[in-house]
């Protein structure tokens, strides 16, 4: 998937929504994705004879023009007896639509329909795709015979069980029919919840679903934000409510209309945040006109539901099992001994005392093999795309590659992006190019491909003020280093050293695009194996206590810090990223096993920290990069000694005012 979006509002809006979905229209189309779509319903409210509140539906569908952005009603109006065959709508009794659509992504169909009264309040659901699973591609919104509308940016890992020539939105969507809740949330007997399917899904999601039955809407994100849902809560400016996975002023620079002239761009993203982590409800049933313009006034009216899977309560809550109950480990002269060799599932299970590290290689193995191996949608290509690698030679960076090599089909190409605002002697260049050096060591006959991509901050002024906009509502200095570094990697777009040229030993260096789609990103390592420098100053001040407790927090708040943000700017590119570190079942393992195991505080940077994951590369046969110090991309990269002399004067100011965590000024 690759992005999704809705806007509630008043009817009498209907010029400024059709800006709106233009221009959310504009950002999703930036995704890449391979489809997009718009379905609109109109809920009126009408006094039936005992005074109650009746709503009833009227609907049309959009899918985008050839320019990307949505055709009016008018334009639709006019092809649509030719497009007649690609859409079949049927009117009940009541006046409602429901309606069941077959339909190709380069389509427009749209119909309005007559009903004497105005809506009261409009829902514009917005789906863009992009297909990595399934045998035949889908295109969002999903809509069953129901009339239930889904749009859903995600993957389903486990939990809810996925045919092969399904996608995962579909086998949602069926998933979530069965939910067929009584108003008023009460369940019948023997019956799921709609809280209860989405509290099993594993993997990331973030959703939007009309339950047509009870009229309410449902949206959320998973339990670590992994995929960015924002949202803008009406206001007396601007009173509409909306969803989004991105900003519509991400490309306020590239959108033509006259209206975004001069537009401040932190002040266009002001009214945006994160929404956080969970499920929640909005019945519309009881909605009245004056909930419009007031935060608070909607607010009480949305129910958030409590999660109801029990690991996901362990995960929220990140509390590791208690030490009388969990098993020790062999001695550290073994784990030295072992075979590069990753276990299998059955030999770890049938031994009883074996090393953390084993239990985690195999967990992560199984991690990376959910996201790298999946059945593509039918295509005419004979060979596979190519999996890429947010690669800094580190030493998670490394493990995932390893672990990739393993699970993928020998044909498949791995491309490692690097990015570097130093050339070739920033820090992460230098352990990137050691560190292929090492996986072509253990790997020969795999297609290693090293992208070099290289940064130049006084020449990108105009992609700063873009990455500025993906990474609101995170707003300093430290965020859009990160943020740029991440989406100048997503982008692919470097030098890759080919075969040798001549006897001396140079060789050919060609530019090169990375076509990969999925992008695997090693986010999370660190806030649960305390790789950060604060980890060790919070094990200085309280020992193993103060910093179980400061990685809690760090899990804790990974939605806001740092997933949204990251999601954004990696997606912008038509790029899926994907978190092995953060499966459910790695942070339940990690959270098994003892802190004593994971991290030695003790011992000198290289080799205390993330001391189970250095375990782990040694079983991989990844000496070098077991004994790499940690560095922030930031750092390794050097992005922020650039932006610091660029917007500080020196990397000393910089320093001393602390720019890292300083907000962005407005002027730059």
């Amino acid at each position: 998937m690759c992005g999704i979006a809705l806007i509630l509002a008043e009817s009498d809006e209907e010029q400024r929504i059709a800006l709106l979905l233009d221009d959310l229209g504009v950002v999703l189309r930036r995704r890449g994705p391979d489809s997009l779509g718009l379905k609109e319903l109109c809920l009126l409210q009408e006094e039936s004879n005992n005074a109650a509140e009746k709503i009833t539906e009227i609907s049309k569908m959009f899918l985008p023009s050839d320019d990307g952005i949505f055709a009016t009603a008018s334009q639709c109006n006019r092809r649509l007896e030719i497009e007649e065959s690609t859409a079949k709508l049927k009117l009940d009794h009541a006046g409602d639509l429901q309606k069941s659509v077959s339909y190709s992504a380069d389509v427009i169909s749209a119909r309005e329909f007559e009903v004497g009264k105005a809506c009261t309040f409009g829902l514009s659901f917005l789906g863009a795709s992009l297909h990595l699973r399934g045998i035949n591609p889908a295109v969002q919104p999903l809509i069953d015979d129901s009339g239930n509308i889904l749009v859903y940016n995600g993957e389903v890992f486990g939990g809810i069980h996925v045919d092969r020539h399904k996608n995962d939105g579909e086998a949602l969507l069926d998933a979530l029919k069965d939910c067929e809740e009584k108003i008023g949330h009460h369940v019948e007997d023997g019956m799921a919840s709609i809280p209860d399917t989405l509290s099993s899904i594993k993997g990331p999601w973030a959703l939007i679903y009309w339950q047509a039955k009870s009229r309410t809407l449902w949206f959320g994100r998973d339990v670590f934000g992994r995929r960015s849902l924002l949202v803008h809560w009406p206001n007396k400016k601007d009173p509409h409510f909306i969803l989004s996975s991105v900003s519509p002023f991400a490309t306020v620079n590239e959108i033509s209309d006259e209206r975004y002239q001069g537009v401040d761009i932190l002040d266009a993203c002001h009214d945006w945040e994160e929404l956080s982590c969970g499920i929640y409800s909005l019945c519309m049933e009881s909605l009245k006109e004056n909930f419009f313009g007031s935060k608070q006034s909607l607010v009480s009216r949305i129910q958030k539901h409590q999660w109801t899977n029990s690991m996901i309560n362990k995960l929220l809550r990140w509390e590791r099992r208690p030490l009388e109950h969990q098993q020790h480990g062999i001695s550290e002269s073994h784990i030295l001994r072992s075979q590069p060799e990753c276990p299998s599932s059955s030999t770890a299970e049938k031994s009883g005392d074996f090393h953390p590290a084993w239990k985690l290689l195999t967990c992560l193995k199984e991690s990376v093999m959910r996201r790298t191996s999946l059945t593509m949608f039918k295509t005419t290509k004979k060979t596979p795309p190519p999996l890429a690698i947010l690669f800094s030679g580190g030493l998670d960076s490394m493990i995932l590659a390893s672990l990739a090599h393993q699970c993928l089909d020998q044909q498949c190409e791995i491309d490692l992006l690097n990015v570097s605002f130093d050339g070739h002697i920033a820090p992460d260049r230098i352990s990137a190019r050691e560190g292929l050096k090492e996986l072509q060591k253990i790997s020969p006959s795999r297609r290693w491909r090293l992208v070099e991509i290289d940064g130049d901050l006084s020449n990108f002024s105009s992609e700063t003020k873009h990455v500025m906009s993906l990474i609101h509502p995170a707003n300093t200095f430290m965020d859009l280093n990160i943020g740029m570094a991440l989406w100048l990697a997503a982008r692919g777009e470097g030098f890759v050293d080919g075969e040798l040229c001549d006897s001396s030993g140079s060789s050919c260096r060609y530019r090169y695009k990375s076509m990969a789609k999925i992008l695997l990103v090693g986010a999370g390592a660190d806030e649960q194996c305390a790789g950060y420098g604060r980890h060790r100053t919070k094990y200085k001040l309280g020992g193993m206590t103060t910093l179980e407790e400061e990685m809690r927090l760090d899990m804790q708040r990974i939605w806001v810090r740092n997933m949204g943000r990251d999601d954004r700017c990696i997606s912008d590119h038509g790029k899926e990223a994907r978190y092995p570190f953060l499966d459910e079942d790695v942070v339940n393992a990690l959270l098994e096993i003892p802190l004593r195991d994971i991290a030695d505080l003790n011992l000198p940077a290289g080799l205390g920290d993330k001391k189970i994951l250095r375990d782990l590369a040694r079983l991989l046969g990844l000496e070098g990069a077991a004994i790499l110090p940690k560095r922030a991309i930031q750092f390794g990269s050097r992005i922020a000694r650039e932006s610091n002399k660029i917007h500080f004067g020196s990397n000393r100011a910089a320093n001393q005012a602390s720019a890292g965590g300083a907000a962005i000024n407005r002027q730059l």
